[in-house]
């Protein structure tokens, strides 16, 4: 019986390593390991503002996540360190190249093409604790009922904040498998771990199939914060607008308040009282302000 095909491995410290070069193996093969998009006493930082959020986190009830996994959601609101995470320009670069929206349309008689780049979806910390079970594999994009037409629709950055290996529960994928259509199953035997360090990251596609793997340890804690982005027609399946306080929202930088969404995609998709709320809420004038 082969082996299944190892996930492709770059280096963010090396300058091969571009957006571009990042995109080719992602239509590929769904998704790619970036060593060190964030530097480990980022990663850290990012573990310590968390870790309340773990220690008092409930079992999901629905048994989506096993018991033995504790989570922390709405992260921009909690943690600068997530906000600089969130924004990490290679990481952007890639989500914009793939999951912006462009639509041409008629307006009476004049013709006009509007684009927009992707926003948040989720910003989820996970700690899958030992004894834990492996997550069934599943589609990120799911949520959105997505046509073949429209795909891909998401894309996912999962981080590593401990050592990320296969006995603790490294984050598990099939390559290739965002390439499949609707009657293919998916079997735990084409999976593959994705090894990381802390600050390493697996970009991935939201229509690839993966899981939270099983934690066969005695005593290890795997932790990772997964940063997921959406196109910009869609709603985020987080609701940012009731999760994170709007004083909160005023002190980031713009970057972040778009990505949560308060931004508007033409043609008035995110309108507040028919004006930009990026204007509106917080004074920004920039190329990016719409206006209405």
């Amino acid at each position: 019986m082969s082996m299944p095909p190892s996930i492709t491995r770059f280096d963010a410290n090396n300058p091969s390593t571009t957006p571009q070069a990042l995109i080719e193996i992602i239509n590929r093969d769904g998704s790619v390991i970036v060593e060190n998009l964030i530097s480990k006493d980022l990663a850290a930082q990012i573990k310590a503002d968390l870790k309340p959020h773990f220690d008092a986190d409930i079992p999901d009830k629905y048994g989506f996540f096993p018991a033995t996994t504790q989570r922390a959601t709405g992260l921009l609101g909690i943690s600068d360190a997530c906000v600089e995470l969130a924004c990490n320009p290679l990481y952007i670069a890639v989500a914009n190249a793939l999951v912006s929206s462009r639509y041409t349309m008629w307006r009476g008689d004049r013709q006009e093409t509007v684009s927009g780049k992707p926003i948040l979806t989720s910003t989820v910390g996970f700690r899958v604790n030992p004894r834990g079970k492996q997550q069934v594999l599943h589609r990120d994009d799911n949520d959105y009922h997505p046509h073949d037409k429209k795909l891909p629709v998401m894309i996912g950055c999962v981080t590593a904040l401990t050592k990320t290996v296969k006995e603790n529960g490294a984050t598990i994928a099939i390559p290739g498998s965002h390439l499949w259509g609707p009657e293919r199953r998916p079997l735990d035997e084409e999976a593959v771990p994705a090894e990381l360090e802390p600050g390493d990251a697996l970009i991935f596609l939201g229509n690839l199939y993966h899981a939270g793997g099983a934690n066969t340890t005695q005593n290890e804690r795997r932790e990772t914060v997964g940063i997921f982005l959406c196109q910009p027609t869609l709603r985020p399946a987080e609701n940012y607008f009731l999760e994170i306080p709007l004083e909160r929202v005023r002190k980031l930088k713009p970057q972040a308040q778009r990505l949560l969404g308060y931004g508007v995609m033409k043609p008035g998709v995110g309108f507040m009282h028919y004006q930009d709320p990026m204007r509106v809420l917080f004074g920004v004038e920039d190329e990016e302000t719409i206006n209405m």
